[in-house]
């Protein structure tokens, strides 16, 4: 039941990236090239779960739902650069800056970032109130204080010897910011009680601090082909992350607690969260 419900909703995002407006220029087709270079859709797919979890329909809120693959991917774009991780090759793939050079890369990043806020911003079902306050909370999630913020801390740790406390930190920017307002998301914009939404916060921060345990974990003991890009990029560019400070078995009990207090977080949804639970699930399991 997870797999289907999981691809109705890859198939409803990736139908609504294809029918956008690429031409050739390119600007499109470089942003178009990282777009649709594969990737999970965590994201948007956490989005369209969280909508249908609050009793909403997931079809009302897709131009916002795929906004955050939008920006996720501008971030991507940008993290591979020379100046940011320097890597080659992501989703298995050359890097954007590789194919079409670094200033097209930058360029691409920055018209996904603003391309998603015109998505967010498009007129649909939701009531203006609801949709204002995704449009901020968005904002805030992807900048200075989120996932931007975290980003810079991360490059400033580089070669630091940071505790686990500094490294959660990091992370709850870097990566939880998007994660957790990506269900914040679904269930405001499809109608949600507070206590839902606080529900679905609760569990999509845990949820995102286990997604980066699990990469941590992974850029150890996976491998490049698997991963899409080079393993043990974070061993080589001297990160602290939580299999360096707690080793693999204590970054694996990490990652299980976190999972299992997202999945507790979920309790107040009832019966609607079975495909939210499984996707925690999913995440500790991943292998790529």
């Amino acid at each position: 039941m997870f797999k289907v419900t999981y691809q109705r909703y890859l198939t409803m995002i990736e139908q609504f990236l294809a029918q956008l407006p690429w031409d050739k220029e390119i600007l499109n087709q470089s942003m178009y090239y990282s777009l649709i270079g594969g990737g999970k859709r965590i994201r948007p797919v956490l989005a369209l779960a969280a909508a249908e979890a609050v009793g909403g329909d997931p079809e009302t809120i897709l131009p916002a739902a795929v906004s955050l693959e939008l920006i996720h991917t501008y971030s991507l774009i940008h993290d591979d650069l020379p100046a940011m991780d320097n890597d080659d090759y992501r989703r298995g793939r050359l890097s954007n800056h590789k194919v079409f050079g670094e200033a097209n890369a930058i360029l691409a990043g920055d018209a996904l970032l603003t391309y998603a806020f015109e998505l967010l911003a498009s007129p649909g079902t939701s009531q203006p109130e609801r949709q204002l306050r995704i449009i901020r909370e968005v904002a805030i999630a992807a900048g200075k204080d989120g996932m931007v913020g975290g980003q810079v801390a991360d490059v400033a740790g580089e070669g630091k010897t940071l505790n686990i406390d500094e490294i959660e930190e990091i992370h709850k920017g870097k990566t939880g910011a998007l994660l957790t307002v990506s269900a914040r998301l679904g269930g405001i914009l499809a109608g949600g009680t507070e206590p839902q939404v606080t529900a679905l916060s609760d569990y999509a921060q845990a949820l995102g601090l286990a997604f980066q345990i699990k990469d941590d974990i992974l850029d150890v003991v996976g491998n490049s082909e698997m991963l899409g890009k080079p393993a043990g990029s974070d061993l080589r560019q001297g990160k602290a992350t939580y299999v360096s400070l707690l080793g693999l078995e204590g970054a694996e009990h990490q990652l299980h607690a976190q999972i299992q207090k997202a999945q507790s977080a979920l309790k107040p949804l009832h019966e609607g969260a079975i495909f939210l639970n499984e996707l925690a699930y999913f995440i500790e399991q991943r292998q790529h």
